[in-house]
This record gives structure tokens, C-alpha cells and sequence, in this order.
């Protein structure tokens, strides 16, 4: 674009005084040489404008240098920082480029489309090299729209307007990378059709919600299907192992079944109470069935508080720590090397017992031969070889009521709530032939167990009923001893 001297004449009167004092940046431009080029390729061939102006960025400079520049107002010298028009003509180069141009080629298929006029958001600079957003808009004049001689074309300056879209799209972004990235899984969900239905039940009276999910816990299944999931991280589709959105979605039933919903009803009753904040353990299931426990954090987002369209729930996994805690409360009552239950196990059973128990109850105590001696002669690791043998043989043979203990270093005690002696007696013979069996398996290593069993009646104190299984268990390994 270059200033047309010979056509830069005044304009007449009031409209020459309008022009120049307008509040925003005007162009007066002849755009006649570029139809002249647009007839021109037009007579080659060119159908096409779009394509063959990217073919050959040049072709988009020659449009523009076809433009004329006749007049431009205070506001443009102002906006561009220009002293006067012909230091404004010397700049256009640096007022017009990188991304001027490829907008310049949307303006330009406009006028080939046989538009009367075009608008664009395009980028300009000053003189001084500080970026301008621009709105611009251009019309050709009354009675140049065949020559195309005089366009009026405004360059409004909207770099405020774009910059705080800029910065809100920058805030977008680190947003939704805050969401994206995020070590715990986010879910973004609707919760409006679950508020609908409360509000409906309140309308209708029912005042308290426990004890009508109680009658009616089809309202809990109804409101977890009303649910819609908006959203989910990327973290959401590693721990529930999807391959994508997609199919996560489609799979919620698998994710959300057996224990879940007795932890949302919990939830639902929460919010009838209108506790827009939750936080409580529940669990969930991947898609390749493993169990999940996760610690899910529930929030009523800001401004969505009237109909809880907006959800966002957080799940972090907490699996590994329910297993830790799972394993020390197995050790807390189990032995670790016979995986038996432990004296301080027994002891407490015992207590209860005493106190409830459906008797008779029998105590077998039994006595692990020649632990000792295996000790001494082999060493230690085929002691508790032993002892892991007594406890696989007890564990398996067990079944609550009953309960087998490991209470001593190599003593071991049965308790059997509801049965006899002869249920006791049977118990015994279970327990020999299960021995041998286990020695078919392990010959080198001879198994053996010494019992005595005692039955205990209501009222009957179970500490002497442990003295006296106690006693005819070492009555029985004497008698071991002295056939070996």
C-alpha cells in the first residue's frame, strides 16, 4: 500500500472536517488496481481464489501493494504513532505484517466473492513496534462499487478487549491443566435431576428422607442414574484403567455397583441435609474388576448452590492404605509365622465367651511334638517349618464359630462354642488324619500333634475348662513319648 499524491485531495466541507475528526482511525483507500488484477485472473482461469493465494504467499503481496492509500484521519496518526501521513506511508511495512497477511486473504476473497464490504480481527503495529489488535472493518463508498475507487476502512483498536480474552483463555488453559493433570481423579458432574427429585419429595412432605430410602431404596438406584458425568481427568481413566472418555462413560455401571450404593445413600441423606461438602471412604471398581477404595471428596461448586448443576467430585485411592491397615489389623490378632489367631485373640474370645456364649463349648489344647528336639537337631528354620505345617492343618480344618490360636511357643488352643464332647472327639480324629495327610506331603518331616479336649456347660468358669483340656493334652503326650 502506498500513498496516491495525486489523488490525495481535500475533501469538501463538512464532510472533509467529519472525516478527519472522527473518534476512530479512518482510511480513505483506492482499491481500483486491485480489480483491475482480479479481472485479470479471473481471464487466466482462477476460480479458486483461496488456493491460489496460498499457493504463492507473493501473490498476496501484490494485492496489497495494488492498494492506494488517498487519506487517513487524526485518530490513525494518532493510534499508529505517526507524525504525519507521509510518516505513516514510509512505515506501512512494519505496520502491516506477520499475521497480516494471512488475514489480509479472508478480506481479499470477500471482494472476489462480490461482497460489498468485509470485516476482520487482524493484528497491526505502531511505529514503534507495540502490537495492535484490530478490529477492521471496510466498505466500498456509494457509487465506486464497480471501480472499486473509493474504500473507507475503519482500524479500531480492541488490543484491551483482546488481551483480557487472551488472559482468560491463558486461565482456561492452566485451569483445565490443573484439572488435566491432576495426581487424584476428578470427576466434573450434574447433580440438577437429583436436586429435582428431593425437592419434589420435600413438596410432597416426606420429611425424613432415611426412613423413606429405608421403604423405598429404588429411589437411591433412580438417583444414580439421573447423575451425568460433564467431565473427568486424565488420572480418572489410569485408575479406573479406560483407554479413553468414551468408554469409561458408557461402563459406569461397572464402576458404580455392589458396595456403592449404601455409601450413596449416605451421601443422598447428606444432602437432604444440605451438606453441599462431603468427604467419606467408599468403594468402587475399575474397569478390569479390580475393588478400588477411595476417599471421595464431594463439593457443590460456587454459584451452583440453588440447583447443584455443577459437581465436582474427587476420588484419591486409598487401596493400598486400606490394605496396610487391613494387614496390621490381621496382625493384631493373627500369629505371623502360622497365620493361627494369637493369644491376645484367644484370651478376648475366651472373655466373650464367658460372657454370651451358646454352650456347651470345648477347649481342645494341643502340643506340637517334638518341636524341640527338631530344633537342636535340624535348627530353627525346620522348627517353624513345623509350625507352619500345624498351622495350615489346624487353619484349614477350623470353621467359625470355632477358632484355632497359636497361644504359646509351640502350644496351640481350639475353641469350639456349641458342641459336645462327641463333637469334640470328632474334631480330634479330623485333625490326626489331616496330620497324616500333611506328612504323605512332607515324609522327611514327621508331623505330630498332641490333643486334650474338655466341654464345659453353662455357668462353668472356661479357665477351668482349659485347665482340664490342658491337663489330658499332656496325659496324651506322655503318652507320645513313651511309645517313642
Amino acid at each position: 500500500m502506498r500513498i496516491d499524491e495525486h489523488q490525495a485531495k481535500p475533501m469538501p466541507g463538512d464532510d472533509d472536517t467529519m472525516f478527519d475528526l472522527a473518534p476512530i482511525p479512518l482510511w480513505l483507500e483506492d482499491y481500483s488496481a486491485l480489480k483491475k488484477l482480479f479481472d485479470e485472473w479471473r481471464a487466466a482461469g482462477i476460480a479458486d481464489l483461496d488456493t491460489f493465494l496460498r499457493a504463492d504467499p507473493a501473490r498476496v503481496v501484490t494485492c496489497s501493494n495494488s492498494i492506494r492509500l488517498i487519506k487517513v484521519n487524526r485518530q490513525t496518526l494518532k493510534l499508529y504513532g505517526a507524525a504525519d501521513v507521509c510518516d505513516l506511508e514510509r512505515n506501512l511495512d512494519s505496520v502491516f505484517r506477520n499475521e497480516m497477511l494471512d488475514k489480509h486473504i479472508g478480506e481479499l476473497i470477500a471482494l472476489w466473492d462480490g461482497k460489498l464490504g468485509f470485516t476482520s480481527n487482524t493484528v497491526n503495529y505502531t511505529l514503534s513496534g507495540e502490537r495492535l489488535d484490530i478490529q477492521l472493518r471496510a466498505v466500498l463508498m456509494p457509487g465506486a462499487e464497480e471501480s472499486w475507487s473509493r474504500v473507507l476502512v475503519s482500524t479500531e483498536n480492541v488490543t484491551p478487549l483482546e488481551s483480557a480474552y487472551r488472559s482468560l483463555q491463558d486461565s482456561d488453559a492452566y485451569a483445565r491443566g490443573l484439572f488435566d493433570h491432576s495426581p487424584v481423579s476428578l470427576w466434573v458432574e450434574d447433580f440438577s435431576s437429583v436436586k429435582k427429585l428431593m425437592d419434589d419429595l420435600k413438596r410432597r412432605g416426606i420429611v425424613d428422607f432415611r426412613v423413606f430410602t429405608d421403604v423405598h431404596p429404588e429411589f437411591v438406584a433412580r438417583c444414580i442414574s439421573e447423575i451425568r458425568v460433564i467431565d473427568v481427568n486424565r488420572h480418572t481413566l489410569e485408575l479406573f484403567s479406560s483407554p479413553d472418555k468414551a468408554t469409561l462413560l458408557n461402563r459406569l455401571g461397572d464402576v458404580f455397583r455392589d458396595n456403592m450404593e449404601p455409601h450413596f445413600r449416605e451421601q443422598l441423606i447428606d444432602l437432604w441435609q444440605g451438606k453441599l461438602f462431603q468427604q467419606r471412604e467408599v468403594i468402587n471398581y475399575a474397569l478390569d474388576g479390580r475393588e478400588l477404595h477411595v476417599l471421595l471428596q464431594f463439593s457443590v461448586l460456587p454459584g451452583h448452590e440453588q440447583d447443584w448443576s455443577l459437581v465436582q467430585v474427587a476420588l484419591t485411592d486409598i487401596t493400598a492404605r486400606k490394605a496396610a491397615e487391613a494387614y496390621l489389623e490381621f496382625l493384631g490378632k493373627h500369629d505371623a509365622l502360622t497365620k493361627l489367631y494369637n493369644r491376645s485373640f484367644y484370651i478376648d474370645e475366651l472373655a466373650r465367651l464367658q460372657r454370651n456364649a451358646p454352650f456347651p463349648v470345648t477347649i481342645i489344647m494341643a502340643d506340637l511334638n517334638g518341636l524341640k528336639e527338631t530344633n537342636d537337631r535340624l535348627g530353627h528354620a525346620a522348627g517353624d517349618e513345623l509350625l507352619r505345617r500345624a498351622g495350615e492343618v489346624l487353619g484349614k480344618l477350623i470353621e467359625k464359630p470355632g477358632h484355632a490360636a497359636r497361644i504359646g511357643g509351640d502350644e496351640f488352643a481350639i475353641i469350639l462354642p456349641g458342641t459336645d464332647q462327641a463333637g469334640a472327639q470328632a474334631v480330634i480324629d479330623n485333625v490326626h488324619r489331616f496330620v497324616d495327610l500333611n506328612n504323605q506331603f512332607y515324609s522327611s518331616l514327621p508331623l505330630s500333634i498332641s490333643m486334650g479336649a474338655a466341654t464345659g456347660s453353662k455357668g462353668e468358669r472356661l479357665e477351668d475348662v482349659v485347665k482340664r483340656a490342658d491337663a489330658l493334652m499332656y496325659e496324651a503326650k506322655h503318652a507320645f513319648y513313651q511309645l517313642t
